[in-house]
């Protein structure tokens, strides 16, 4: 008989073929799902980021396994599955080259104003080439201000020696493995803040870097200074954001993440030009996505059948 899956979206071919005969799979509901589907689900197959806490899981008597379809797990209550024994799993590391590359995608979007100029060229006022418009900063030799000098962090760290790049970095823990490997160097974060070209924040959402950014940061930074967030929206306080972009305290925010996620439709940020936004596409490359579909179905096929997860969180 075939293992009872519960899934919060609905999952592709690709996906769907991984999991084979071995596994039924049921589309789960915040509310809605049939008490039926809840009382045989032995797996979760988390995809996004629906909030999963211990309420949600004492719906399912008999789940065996949470398998998350990313690296952040900020979504799953951790305590609350370890206490009912609940294994967790996620697909790290998997996901660094494309989110790095991503964040520098979004950095020189920002620094070379490309999506204000993509808009222009398609449009009407385009009739001949101007020297003296759009002018942007650029990225080689610029200094380059990393928060979070994790697997991700070091990653955008190696793309920028190929723009000969000061690294600055600022993290909980000095790290001098990557010091001594990159060149790059520790600064508090008023230091980097005010130091820094360009921001990227590559950290996880914890209660400690909830907010991370507010007002205080963002009138630390140079008005000429690009922020790049592809860790997750809450890092940043959007209200702050708002203001010193309107105000023009920095010159241009590139958002990959959001809070809330999509931004609703009539948010004053999707307004602004020196706002660049993206659908969260951090690993969005078809390589990255099939090796993270992997990883989520060997963590969940581990789980059911009472094995280690090969990537646990919890």
């Amino acid at each position: 008989m075939p293992y009872q899956i519960v899934t919060n979206t609905p999952l592709s071919d690709e996906i769907m073929a991984m999991l084979g005969d071995e596994c039924q799979v049921h589309l789960w509901a915040a509310t809605g799902t049939p008490p039926a589907v809840l009382q045989a689900a032995e797996g979760f197959f988390v995809y996004g980021h629906p909030k999963i806490n211990g309420a949600v899981m004492d719906t399912m008597p008999h789940l065996r396994v949470i398998s998350n379809f990313g690296v952040g797990v900020d979504h799953i209550h951790l305590q609350e599955a370890k206490a009912r024994g609940i294994p967790v799993g996620n697909t790290p590391n998997l996901v660094d080259g494309a989110t790095a590359d991503m964040t520098f995608a979004l950095l020189m979007a920002g620094a070379r104003n490309l999506i204000i100029g993509d808009h222009f060229a398609r449009g009407p006022e385009f009739l001949k080439y101007d020297p003296n418009i759009l002018h942007g900063y650029d990225v080689f030799g610029g200094t380059l201000g990393i928060i979070g000098m994790g697997n991700i962090g070091r990653e955008v760290a190696r793309r920028a020696k190929g723009f000969d790049m000061k690294v600055l970095y600022h993290n909980r823990r000095r790290n001098p493995q990557a010091e001594a490997e990159l060149g790059v160097t520790y600064a508090t974060l008023p230091d980097l803040l005010q130091q820094a070209d360009f921001v990227t924040l590559n950290v996880p959402m914890t209660p400690e870097t909830r907010h991370l950014i507010g007002r205080e940061q963002l009138r630390m930074m140079k008005p000429t200074a690009v922020l790049v967030n592809v860790a997750r929206g809450g890092v940043i306080d959007h209200d702050a954001l708002l203001e010193a972009l309107q105000e023009r305290w920095i010159y241009c925010a590139a958002l990959d993440v959001t809070e809330p996620e999509p931004l609703p439709r009539d948010h004053p940020l999707l307004k602004l030009e020196n706002l660049v936004i993206a659908p969260h596409l951090g690993s969005a490359t078809r390589q990255t996505r099939r090796r993270m579909a992997q990883r989520a179905v060997d963590n969940l096929k581990a789980g059911l059948r009472g094995e280690p997860l090969i990537n646990p969180v919890a």
